[in-house]
C-alpha cells in the first residue's frame, strides 16, 4: 500500500480514493504542479491535504495553504486537529502574542500545514519567514483555494490573487496546486496565465452533481413561493436562500421567521461580529436557513445543506453553479430551486451596461449572462445545458479533457439530447407554445409607441397597449389610436411577460434607464438588432406555459427522517438520533461544527452497522485511527443500549 493509501485511511478513516484524486495525490506527492477543478462535495481538500502529510513525513516541510476566508482557515484547522495533523492558521483573529506563537512553530516545523490568506502572504513579514524555511529546505508545498479568484472572469475576482505569482518567482522548486470547483474556459485560461501554471497538469472532474435536483419557477410572488418551497419540501433542514440586496435579505429573513422557520440574515452591511455569530449558528445548529447576499458562502463546509434557493437571479453560470453548489457536499439529496421573472433580466443587463468596465470585459459578461438566461428558460434537460457550459456531455462522467464550447452555442441551448430525470424539465416536462406572434405584436408596439411619443415606454404599459386595456396612460398618449392596441387581447399578461422576459433573455429586445425630473429613475423598453429577425418571422419564441399557481398555505409538517437516515429501519433510526445527540455534545465540548466529529453519513453507517467491538468499528468510512481512539469506546456504549 503507498503512503498516499496509509494516510487516506489511517487518517480519514476512507478505504478508497474517488475519481481522480488518486492520481493528483500522486502527482503532487512527486513534485508536480497540479490546476485542480472539481465540484463542491468533490473532495478537493484531500488533493492537497493528503500530499501535504506524505510530504512532510518524508521530512519536506510545511504546506502553505492560501485561503480567502477566515471561516475556510478555521473549519479545516479544526478538521486537521481532529484526525491528528498538526495545523494552524495566521490571520486577523490572532493577537500579537498568539500570532508570534505561530510563527516560532513554523519555524520550528511544527506544522504540517499553515493556513494564510493572500494578503498576508504578500506581506514582507511573512515572505521572510517563507525565505527562511525555503532556506532550510522545508516548504513542501503550496496549495492555492478557489484559484477562480485570481480571475477577472470569475465571479469573486480578487486582485491580492493576482500576486501569488511571488510563489513561482521566489520559491520555484516548491510545487504549487491550484484548486477550484468552478471556472469555465476563460476563468481557466486566466488561472494558469496569471499563477503561471503553463506547464502544470490539469484535472478535470466531471461537474455534474447528481444528488442535486434543479428546479427554476416564474417569480410571482417570491416570498411566497419560498416559504411554500421550505414548508413542503425542506420544513426543519437546513438550507441558503440567496438574495440580491441586504434590505432584501433582512425583509425575507423576517418573513421566514413569522412563518416559524428559524433564519438569519447575513450580508456585508451588518457589524462583523454579527456575521461571525450568524456564521457560526448556521455551521453549529441544525435547521437554520441563511438569508444571504453573495457575501456568505464560499468556503462554507457545511455537509447537510439540504437546498439553496434563490429568489433572485444570479448573474451568470459560475454564480449559479458556485453557489446551488453548498447543498448536498454529503453526497444526499439536496434541492436548487431559483424563481426567476423579467425584472431579474432587466437588473442584470442594466448592472452590466452602467458597470465602469470596458467593452470587452462587458461583452464577455453579456455573453455568461446569455447563457444563464438560456438556461432559465429552458423547456429540455436543465442539467444537460449546465454541464454544457462547461464543456462536458452530460452522461460521461468522470475525468475528460474536452475543449470548451463557444459561451454562445451554450447560450443558444446546442446541447446534447438527453434526460437526467431529476431537474423540473425531465421530472415534469413543461408544456410549451408558440409566442412568435405575440412577440412580434409587442416588438411593434414598442415601436409605433415610441414613434407616436418620442419616449421609451416600460413593460406594464405596452402590455396594456398590446391587450387594449383601457387606462388614463393609454389615453394619455393616445396609444388607444396604435393599429396594435388590442391585437394581442388573447393573451394573459403573464404570457406576455413571459414573451417579454425570452426577448430580453435572447437579445431581442434591450432595455434603457430614463431619469425624470423628480429625481427618480425607471426602465424602458427599446428595440436592438437583435429584434429584427423576430419582426420578419425569422426567428421563433417557444415558451413553456405558465403552471397555475397552488394557493395553499397549510404548513405541511415534515416528519421525514434526516437524509442520511432515511434508509434505516426503526431500531436503527433510534440509535443514529441517539449518535446525533452525543456527536452534538462533543462539537460543543471541542467548540468545532458537529460535521468535524463525524459526517451524518458516517453516523448512519454505525446505526446500521451496530458495531460491538472497535474492530468493527474501525472498518465504517469516516472512522480513522485519531477519531477510532478518540471517540471509539463512547460510540460502543452508545450502540450497546
Amino acid at each position: 500500500m503507498s503512503l498516499a493509501h496509509t494516510v487516506l485511511q489511517d487518517a480519514f478513516g476512507y478505504e478508497h480514493f474517488r475519481g481522480s484524486q488518486q492520481a493528483i495525490v500522486e502527482h503532487v506527492i512527486g513534485g508536480g504542479d497540479a490546476l485542480v477543478l472539481m465540484p463542491t462535495g468533490g473532495g478537493k481538500s484531500l488533493c492537497y491535504q493528503i500530499p501535504a502529510i506524505v510530504r512532510q513525513q518524508q521530512d519536506q516541510g510545511t504546506t502553505i495553504v492560501i485561503s480567502p476566508l477566515i471561516a475556510l482557515m478555521q473549519d479545516q484547522v479544526s478538521s486537521m486537529h481532529e484526525v491528528g495533523v498538526e495545523a494552524a492558521f495566521l490571520n486577523s483573529t490572532l493577537d500579537y502574542d498568539q500570532t508570534r506563537d505561530v510563527e516560532m512553530q513554523l519555524l520550528s516545523g511544527g506544522y504540517t500545514l499553515l493556513y494564510v490568506a493572500p494578503e498576508r502572504l504578500n506581506t514582507p513579514r511573512f515572505l521572510g519567514l517563507l525565505d527562511e524555511l525555503h532556506a532550510m529546505g522545508k516548504l513542501a508545498l503550496f496549495a492555492i483555494d478557489e484559484a477562480h479568484c485570481v480571475s477577472q472572469w470569475g465571479h469573486d475576482f480578487r486582485p491580492e490573487y493576482r500576486e501569488l505569482t511571488v510563489l513561482h518567482e521566489r520559491y520555484a522548486g516548491v510545487p504549487r496546486i491550484a484548486l477550484t470547483a468552478t471556472a469555465d474556459a476563460l476563468t481557466r485560461a486566466d488561472i494558469v496565465e496569471r499563477l503561471q501554471l503553463e506547464d502544470a497538469r490539469q484535472f478535470i472532474s466531471s461537474f455534474d452533481r447528481p444528488n442535486i435536483r434543479y428546479t427554476i419557477v416564474e417569480k410571482k410572488d417570491a416570498t411566497t413561493q419560498l416559504l411554500r418551497f421550505i414548508e413542503h419540501e425542506h420544513d426543519g433542514e437546513a438550507g441558503v436562500v440567496y438574495c440580491q440586496s441586504r434590505r432584501k435579505v433582512e425583509e425575507l429573513a423576517d418573513a421566514l421567521n413569522q412563518a416559524g422557520i428559524s433564519a438569519l440574515p447575513y450580508h456585508a452591511g451588518l457589524p462583523p461580529e454579527v456575521r461571525q455569530l450568524h456564521q457560526n449558528r448556521f455551521l453549529r445548529e441544525e435547521s437554520i436557513v441563511m438569508v444571504a447576499t453573495i457575501a456568505f458562502g464560499m468556503g462554507i463546509n457545511k455537509p447537510d445543506v439540504r437546498f439553496v434557493a434563490h429568489v433572485d437571479m444570479p448573474k451568470n453560470i459560475e454564480s449559479y453553479y458556485q453557489e446551488t453548489g453548498r447543498g448536498g457536499r454529503d453526497g444526499l439529496p439536496a434541492d436548487a430551486w431559483m424563481a426567476y421573472g423579467l425584472q431579474d433580466v432587466v437588473n442584470q443587463r442594466r448592472m452590466i451596461d452602467e458597470s465602469p468596465a470596458d467593452d470587452t470585459f462587458k461583452q464577455v459578461m453579456r455573453g455568461k449572462l446569455d447563457a444563464l438566461l438560456a438556461l432559465a428558460e429552458a423547456t429540455d434537460c436543465r442539467r444537460v445545458r449546465l454541464l454544457a457550459y462547461f464543456g462536458e456531455q452530460y452522461g460521461t462522467g468522470g475525468d475528460r479533457d474536452s475543449a470548451h464550447p463557444e459561451l454562445a452555442a451554450a447560450a443558444a441551448g446546442k446541447a446534447p439530447r438527453y434526460q437526467c430525470g431529476s431537474c423540473d424539465n425531465c421530472i415534469h416536462p413543461p408544456k410549451t407554445w408558440d409566442g412568435t406572434d405575440a412577440a412580434r405584436k409587442l416588438l411593434s408596439t414598442i415601436y409605433r409607441a415610441h414613434e407616436a411619443s418620442d419616449i421609451t415606454f416600460g413593460t406594464s404599459h405596452i402590455i396594456d397597449i398590446v391587450r387594449g386595456k383601457d387606462t388614463d396612460k393609454v389615453r394619455q398618449f393616445g396609444h388607444d389610436k396604435l393599429s396594435t392596441y388590442g391585437l394581442g387581447d388573447m393573451y394573459s399578461e403573464s404570457q406576455l411577460r413571459g414573451v417579454l422576459r425570452q426577448l430580453l433573455a435572447v437579445g431581442a429586445l434591450a432595455t434603457q434607464k430614463v431619469h425624470t425630473e423628480a429625481g427618480y429613475s425607471f426602465e424602458t423598453l427599446t428595440l436592438c438588432d437583435g429584434s429584427r429577425a423576430v419582426l420578419r418571422g425569422e426567428q421563433a419564441v417557444q415558451l413553456r406555459e405558465a403552471s397555475a399557481a397552488k394557493t395553499s398555505r397549510s404548513r405541511v409538517r415534515n416528519n421525514k427522517p434526516a437524509a442520511a437516515a432515511q434508509n434505516l429501519g426503526p431500531d436503527e433510526q433510534v440509535r443514529f438520533i441517539n449518535l446525533k445527540a452525543w456527536r452534538t455534545e462533543i462539537a460543543k465540548e471541542h467548540n468545532v461544527p458537529a460535521y468535524v466529529v463525524f459526517a451524518d453519513a458516517t453516523l448512519a453507517a454505525i446505526a446500521q452497522r451496530n458495531p460491538q467491538s472497535l474492530d468493527e468499528l474501525q472498518g465504517i468510512s469516516g472512522i480513522g485511527v485519531k477519531k477510532l481512539e478518540a471517540y471509539g469506546e463512547d460510540v460502543l456504549k452508545i450502540c450497546a443500549v
